[in-house]
């Protein structure tokens, strides 16, 4: 693990997650969270198949909407 850890709060982002990410991992040494709250459009799942491939990303799945503060 990094020695940072940027906490990366999603809904409904599934068309702008990979991209994010990969900017910011090719920019700084840290690893992400992606806090998910359940989209409803896949961002998840999407997620998901990004942290099996990049061991610097982790993914938290939340039941629901549970707002921006709580993420973090």
């Amino acid at each position: 693990m990094s020695d940072a850890l940027i906490c990366m709060p999603t809904y409904n982002e599934r068309e702008n997650l990979a991209s994010v990410v990969d900017e910011i991992l090719q920019t700084a040494p840290v690893d992400i969270l992606v806090v998910d709250d359940n989209s409803p459009d896949g961002t998840g799942r999407v997620a998901d198949l990004i942290a099996h491939d990049e061991p610097r990303v982790h993914v938290l799945h939340r039941p629901r909407k549970l707002g921006l503060g709580t993420a973090y």
